[in-house]
């Protein structure tokens, strides 16, 4: 069978081929066929590798060095992608899947257009499967066959992380048909209401399951590091940051393109650039140029390839975008104070947002590169990133009910004094009841800020509360995306700000407090799973009326010769108590074990609001029959 999906790999290099060569002649017909056919046969060679990790076929290379006849079957299967070459697999999977959905879907009206944006997207996919034939393949064989294999990364082998690729990378190719559809537009010199349409359709299905995937990848961190947090400023996660916020920005821009024909140029260079941030995301985490935790650090040949490869993509990109861009149409006068202009302010500040994480991410490669060593964490992201973000968040509800063309600006009086009495109200809580700092008391009141400006627009638009129901599934989306905005602010400002932290050394049968809780290490004992032996605490947690038992683990994993902490996390309602198993010391001449406890309150509505913001956005998928 490997052999059958290496073939249909080869078969798939050149059925994206034929699919660049017959879209960009303008050939829709054959395009599409062409683009059917190599999802078809892209999808039975992955299905192959599928096949070998659950079988434990280990004569594959991939197999042998990234599964083990131990591991549950979940992640046998995730071991197909939770490796370089793999996820390389997995990328060109997707490449060809939106090429053959668009095929299918696209009904524009331009066949030429369509030609070429299905061209485009096969010469993307080309690239993808040469790079993956010729310089990472997964095909590799092994003889002798091993009769074990090494095991996939211990920290990978958990269901969040077993979904988390697949929906990052529906996002990171998602906006590589979002370029081609760009690129289409620029060479016809035609980016319109109807380009717009057919572009934000396809923008909301990158920017909704990478929003999911960033999602999982943040809790599989919270809870299976043992860190405590939420959000780290990892490079990786940085990686998948960027291109969410150039997207955010794109869907921003493509409505005043689809309502107004406006900002052409611009909203194809956010296309552009979403894809460009995209394939950099993909450079960092798999050239080794990076140290993270969830990073594919491979040899440098092949980081130096995909260097040369994201080099390539920049420069035909954006030379593309300074040939055809100037030619655009749509570049029509538009006012400050409109709707226009809050949208454009909107995209400026998501566009210096994603800029500097980006300096963030690259500096220390940079002063590494100089000769020095220097590290960029929490703090730098605290004073740039969080006050940029936050100039856009207090402008939102006010922009978002201006009217097209020019604003009426007889309420801002009342905007700014309902503002400046909420921040009041909060600041004056937040010293004399809650004792946090003003800058809490500031983020708390944006979020309160952000929820009610989303509901007073959905009331606006629905003219009477009997109609809120009707109105359209857009506005349904908005309302929710924005909502959520407003809980992640809130949720992640009390749980940065409110989090308790501490160390508590127990012996068995004794106790400790934590926040406010009675611990007491009841046993520490052994148990073995499929592929695992662990140390695994019983904790007995006792606050007022409330018992609960936390049984943290510490995992070891012999094929890989590697520990994991499992955590235990118990939901109170108002926040998570989170313990994390440490290591077995002698403290004052006695035997302890040491855990880390957290009280994280809140920290549901840091999910719960990212996770409303992906249900908006595809709620604004949904198309109404008129």
């Amino acid at each position: 069978m490997i052999e059958a999906g290496h073939f249909a790999a080869f078969l798939a290099l050149g059925a994206a081929l034929a699919q660049t060569v017959f879209g960009l002649r303008g050939d829709r017909r054959w395009a599409g066929m062409a683009a059917v056919t190599g999802f078809g046969l892209m999808a039975f060679s992955f299905l192959t590798l599928v096949h070998a990790f659950a079988v434990s076929d280990f004569s594959l290379k991939l197999v042998a060095s990234n599964s083990h006849t131990l591991k549950p079957m979940l992640y046998k299967i995730a071991g197909t992608w939770g490796n370089h070459e793999g996820s390389m697999a997995l990328w060109a999977l997707v490449t060809f899947a939106f090429g053959a959905a668009a095929a299918a879907l696209m009904k524009t009206g331009r066949e030429r257009f369509e030609a070429r944006a299905l061209g485009v997207q096969g010469f993307l996919a080309a690239g993808a499967m040469g790079y993956l034939l010729f310089a990472s393949s997964p095909y590799l064989r092994l003889d002798p066959a091993p009769f074990q294999g090494a095991g996939l990364n211990p920290l990978l082998q958990d269901p969040a992380l077993s979904f988390h690729p697949p929906m990052l990378y529906l996002g990171y190719v998602g906006y590589s048909f979002v370029f081609a559809l760009a690129a289409a537009g620029m060479m016809e010199g035609r980016i319109d209401r109807v380009w717009a349409k057919e572009a934000r359709r396809w923008s909301l299905a990158a920017f909704v399951p990478l929003t999911f995937g960033i999602a999982l990848g943040s809790y599989w961190a919270y809870y299976e590091l043992g860190w405590g947090g939420w959000w780290f400023w990892d490079p990786v996660e940085n990686a998948s940051l960027m291109p969410w916020l150039i997207g955010a920005a794109l869907l921003h821009s493509v409505i005043v393109t689809e309502k107004r024909e406006n900002f052409s140029a611009w909203t194809a260079l956010l296309a552009v650039l979403a894809f460009l941030f995209s394939i950099m995301g993909a450079f960092l985490v798999r050239s080794g140029v990076l140290t993270s935790v969830h990073a594919f650090a491979v040899d440098p040949e092949r980081g130096m390839v995909l260097l040369f490869g994201l080099m390539v993509y920049g420069v035909l990109a954006l030379g593309l975008f300074v040939w055809r861009g100037p030619v655009l149409k749509g570049a029509k006068p538009w006012l400050v104070t409109s709707r226009e202009g809050a949208l454009m302010a909107n995209n400026i500040v998501l566009i210096v947002a994603a800029l500097t994480v980006l300096l963030g991410t690259l500096f220390p490669l940079m002063a590494e590169a100089a000769g020095r060593t220097m590290s960029v964490g929490e703090p730098y992201f605290r004073l740039t990133f969080v006050p940029i973000l936050a100039i856009l968040l207090i402008l939102l509800p006010v922009a978002q009910s201006w009217a097209w063309g020019k604003a009426d600006l007889k309420q801002w009086s009342r905007w700014a004094i309902a503002g400046a009495a909420l921040v009041a109200v909060f600041a004056a809580l937040g010293v004399g009841v809650w004792n946090i700092s003003l800058g809490a008391a500031f983020g708390l009141a944006l979020g309160v800020w952000l929820i009610g400006g989303a509901l007073w627009e959905l009331r606006r638009r629905a003219v009477t509360l009997k109609r809120v129901f009707r109105v359209s599934p857009r506005v349904w989306g908005m309302t929710l995306a924005h909502m959520g905005i407003g809980l992640f602010i809130i949720g992640a400002v009390i749980e940065t700000t409110g989090r308790y932290e501490t160390t508590v050394a127990l012996s068995e049968g004794g106790s400790g407090q934590a926040a406010g809780w009675t611990l007491t290490l009841d046993d520490v004992g052994s148990i073995e799973g499929p592929n695992w032996y662990a140390d695994k605490a019983v904790l007995t947690a006792v606050k007022g009326g409330v018992k609960t038992v936390l049984e943290p683990m510490k995992r070891y994993y012999p094929a890989a010769r590697m520990p994991t902490t499992e955590t235990a996390i118990y939901k109170t309602g108002t926040g998570d108590l989170y313990a994390a198993l440490g290591e077995q010391r002698v403290v004052d001449g006695q035997a302890r074990w040491v855990f880390r406890v957290y009280f994280n309150p809140l920290i549901d509505f840091v999910y719960f609001g990212v996770l409303l913001i992906g249900l908006g956005g595809a709620l604004c998928m949904v198309k109404v029959k008129r």
